[in-house]
């Protein structure tokens, strides 16, 4: 019976020495899985910033292209509101001139 008892026990610790280590190389491969995750998520984070910073800079870039193409309308506009009564007489006056010649004509 002690033999029985002596040749379990070193099968029951030789079993618990290798779970021990199988339970060690798993930690370790699972240590080495978080590590790799980690640097997967700091590489993500890191073109998510570069996409933010780069689509800001655009946006920014945009908003002062329109800022000054809205300016050059405004301009534009205010040059033809300035314009415009010297149009109006001209046309007026053409229109009064041929009406005089066809007046004349009848």
């Amino acid at each position: 019976m002690s033999i029985i008892g002596i040749t379990l026990g070193i099968a029951a610790l030789g079993l618990i020495y290798w779970l021990r280590k199988e339970q060690q190389m798993d930690n370790s491969l699972h240590a080495a899985e978080v590590d790799h995750i980690h640097q997967g998520m700091n590489a993500l984070m890191n073109d998510f910033n570069n996409y933010q910073v780069e689509t800001d800079r655009k946006i920014a870039e945009l908003e002062k292209q329109l800022e000054i193409k809205s300016k050059n309308q405004d301009k534009k506009m205010e040059k033809h509101l300035k314009e415009l009564p010297f149009i109006i007489g001209k046309v007026v006056g053409q229109i009064e001139f041929a009406q005089d010649k066809i007046n004349r004509k009848i």
